[in-house]
């Protein structure tokens, strides 16, 4: 099964999903892109139905592509206090857990990554119902919601996590799109208490940064890789406009033994294209112009990879590493 193991579910909470969406600083200028990038527009976005048209287009793109069997579907926490108090003034987006559990419980086109942040004074509780409720991955973005995994007081759950089977999936390197709380939290070292405790980690972006503007950590990516087995990465968001991707990041991604800890992932509704891979010699004008004539932007990402020379396990080993995946798809 070929999966995106990195696909955004938004919302405004219309229909009474229970998200909603207040975009702040560069999210606010970034809001019509994403919207674009999903064949919809800002008028969909504040009108009454955008919840389901948003779904609708997922499904529509799974659906419709012949590289994608299966997108994991994120949740979105709220950033809390290291005393467990939820900070929703620092946020740009919520998506609650039940909402992403319910879309896979419904679509076989979805699997459910929830969000919780272990500082929370139910985590333990909320962690339980989301296994019951078929949870395949626990998704997370430190540096934004204040996580820092290395904290001892966070073991136990860690330690459930682990004994579940539950992954964890951690942005790691730049953010650009959301207020971030602590930017040293960035780093995938973030995840070495994890990595300890027998987690199975996903490095979202490889640890890359925006150049020139923040901290690069795919060296430190590369080195925990070498020491722990249970460290995987993604590739989500390294075919677009993020400025993430240098052509020498790439070769060693492509080259063994690092290209055997890869997954394969979209980042939508960030939109993909292939012009900075281009513009870095990275990808031929001639893929670049026939990815940009694909309309289905999990398509073109999907597409945009292979061309950038990542194989075919990159798309199939997140079903061997999701939770659930072999029992329900």
């Amino acid at each position: 099964m070929r999966i995106d193991c990195h696909v955004h579910a938004v919302g405004t909470g219309v229909g009474g999903t229970g998200c909603w969406y207040q975009p702040r600083g560069l999210t606010r200028i970034g809001a019509p892109f994403l919207t674009r990038a999903v064949g919809l527009t800002t008028r969909d976005l504040h009108g009454q139905e955008f919840d389901r048209l948003y779904i609708g287009k997922l499904l529509e793109y799974v659906r419709g592509s012949s590289l994608i069997d299966c997108a994991l579907l994120l949740a979105h926490e709220l950033p809390h206090h290291q005393d467990g108090t939820p900070l929703p003034e620092r946020s740009s987006f919520y998506v609650p857990n039940e909402y992403v559990l319910q879309l896979a419980r419904k679509h076989p086109e979805f699997l459910a990554a929830v969000s919780i942040h272990p500082a929370r004074k139910d985590a333990r509780e909320e962690l339980e119902k989301c296994l019951i409720g078929g949870a395949a991955a626990l998704k997370c973005l430190p540096n934004v919601q204040g996580i820092n995994w290395n904290d001892r007081r966070y073991t136990g759950f860690l330690e459930r996590m682990a004994e579940a089977g539950l992954p964890l999936l951690a942005h790691t390197g730049s953010e650009r799109t959301m207020p971030v709380m602590d930017h040293k939290l960035a780093s995938p070292r973030v995840l070495t208490l994890p990595l300890e405790i027998g987690v199975t980690c996903i490095a979202a972006h490889a640890g890359t940064g925006t150049m020139l503007l923040d901290p690069d950590y795919f060296d430190d990516f590369v080195t925990m890789l070498e020491k722990y087995p249970n460290l995987y990465g993604d590739n989500s968001a390294l075919a677009g406009l993020s400025f993430r991707l240098r052509p020498s990041a790439l070769r060693r991604m492509l080259s063994a033994p690092v290209a055997n800890r890869i997954l394969h992932g979209s980042d939508l509704p960030v939109p993909s294209s292939g012009l900075l891979p281009w513009a870095g010699g990275m990808l031929s004008w001639r893929d670049h112009r026939s990815a940009g004539r694909i309309q289905n932007p999990l398509e073109r990402d999907a597409h945009l990879k292979q061309k950038l020379g990542f194989k075919e396990s990159s798309f199939t080993r997140a079903a061997t590493i999701l939770r659930g995946v072999n029992s329900t798809h």
